[in-house]
């Protein structure tokens, strides 16, 4: 039965002040030149290459970005203070809310370092524009390599050092993408500040200008908010979805040159989500979440396939995918869209008023989709994470609303999306707790788990071991007694 429990308003000006969002005041100064080349690497310690995909999570929320891994053995209670089932934690420099990755035996992340040390932040649900007063400083935007299973820094690059072509929130950062990597190419991409492309032993192979990267509120030009889209690597080709308040366009690169291959402009606002390619019996389809049209391409040419609306003014979360269905949600008022597609449809999907299924749709919801959260598909079920921590539950196939529940978070809420493992849902708050939920039709909070300090960013899970980046430190979560782990901590 579902619990009909009513979530406090927000504000209709309440901004995505959350780890995909930026904001700032409006800056007179004129765009820098593209970027620099690459500064020389830091080799803090030499490692042979990974040897293979074993236990990778090679993008945001990992493969497809779906959110699970199964077979893990993950603990559900933990503590940062006390260490128990912590395996390390490493500070990293800077401030950053991308998510890490792993490809074999490395974890990567990127990140923004401030020259005076300590960046202006601050969490929780609110709808202050303030921006960031360090627009005006150099930053150093680096990315970094540790060792998996006992957190040594291997190798750290600076990709870009100078003054941020655009600005941010106080919520956010300059590091908001996550990376990506086939194993060949680690992608790191820092949106104004330009496009890179390593080896996994940190050389840069080549780089990308894709501009100033202006995403601006729909509605207040005034403001200037960061982008936080992801790039996204297929077989040979890397995408970026660029929808700022500029030019609008989604572009395809070769992934071992940074050569154009196609690139098609889009008519849409400004969107933070990071798209997504579905593969099945009807073929590829390249997924975009944006606020004028949600739209389907074919990732080889840059064709359009199919669209649809209406959507949210604001999009961040990214589309997900199961054998046989397309997710795609956004949670901004009013529209708040969770859409449920049949792959292979062409066309206009948009439905008549008042219908909220089709051959093509196979059921909607207005008013309920996630604000920032990405939506997960575990199982037969479908869960959205709001900002102000509902938790909600439905019939994958149906729609069915199953229920309802508030996480117990202590008031800032959540911005990171949920992962699953072995049954389990794993609900990280920028409170700084992991809620551990059992999956399935009822709401039972296994435990919650303190780490000391703000957690924005989506975790990654990797042999048994669940992966957080908090506002200053990575951990490396595993039960104790497994194989890897090394009880030690590592620090900068």
């Amino acid at each position: 039965m579902l619990r009909s429990l009513r979530s406090r308003p927000v504000s209709a000006l309440f901004l995505p002040l959350a780890f995909t969002l930026a904001a700032s005041c409006q800056s007179s100064r004129a765009p820098a030149p593209p970027p620099a080349r690459a500064a020389v690497s830091t080799a803090v310690a030499s490692a042979p290459s990974p040897p293979s995909s074993l236990g990778s999570w090679p993008s945001f929320r990992g493969p497809g970005a779906s959110g699970v891994a199964e077979g893990q053995g993950l603990p559900d209670a933990w503590s940062a203070a006390g260490r128990e089932n912590l395996a390390w934690s490493v500070e990293v420099p800077g401030l950053a809310h991308s998510s890490p990755i792993v490809w074999g035996d490395r974890l990567f992340v990127t990140t923004a370092v401030n020259p005076e040390g300590n960046p202006e932040f601050r969490p929780g649900l609110y709808g202050d524009g303030t921006g960031a007063a360090d627009i005006s400083l150099a930053h150093k935007f680096e990315v970094l390599a540790f060792d998996k299973k006992s957190g040594r820094l291997l190798w750290q690059q600076t990709a870009f050092d100078g003054v941020p072509r655009a600005g941010r929130h106080i919520k956010s950062t300059y590091a908001n993408p996550t990376p990506s990597t086939n194993g060949k190419v680690l992608l790191a991409y820092f949106c104004s500040e330009g496009l890179y492309a390593y080896s996994l032993d940190g050389k840069l192979l080549w780089q990308k200008d894709l501009g100033v990267v202006d995403n601006g509120a729909y509605n207040f030009p005034g403001l200037h908010w960061g982008c936080a889209s992801s790039p996204l690597l297929w077989h040979d080709k890397v995408f970026v979805q660029v929808d700022s308040s500029g030019d609008d366009f989604l572009v395809a690169l070769d992934a071992q040159s940074g050569r154009e291959l196609w690139r098609v402009a889009r008519d849409e606002m400004p969107s933070w989500a990071s798209p997504n390619l579905f593969e099945g019996p009807s073929g590829a389809e390249l997924v975009t979440n944006a606020p004028n049209r949600i739209r389907g391409y074919d990732p080889e040419t840059g064709q359009e396939l199919w669209q649809l609306g209406p959507s949210s003014d604001i999009t961040a979360p990214t589309p997900v995918f199961t054998r046989d269905r397309i997710v795609v949600a956004s949670g901004r008022r009013p529209v708040k869209p969770i859409y449920v597609l049949r792959p292979g449809s062409r066309g206009d999907l948009t439905l008549p008023e008042g219908q909220a299924s089709s051959a093509q749709v196979l059921w909607s919801k207005l008013g309920k989709g996630p604000y920032m959260p990405t939506p997960l598909a575990y199982g037969p079920y479908l869960y959205t994470l709001s900002n102000d921590g509902f938790l909600d539950c439905y019939e994958l196939e149906s729609g069915a609303e199953i229920y309802r529940e508030r996480i117990p978070h202590r008031g800032a809420g959540f911005s990171a999306s949920p992962v699953a493992a072995d049954g389990k849902l794993y609900l990280s708050s920028e409170d700084g707790d992991v809620f551990v939920v059992r999956a399935g039709p009822t709401f039972e909070l296994l435990a919650t788990n303190p780490m000391g300090e703000a957690l924005m960013a989506t975790p990654a899970i990797s042999e048994g071991t669940l992966y957080l980046r908090g506002r200053s430190h990575l951990f490396a979560v595993r039960s104790q007694g497994a194989a890897t782990a090394t009880g030690a901590t590592a620090s900068r």
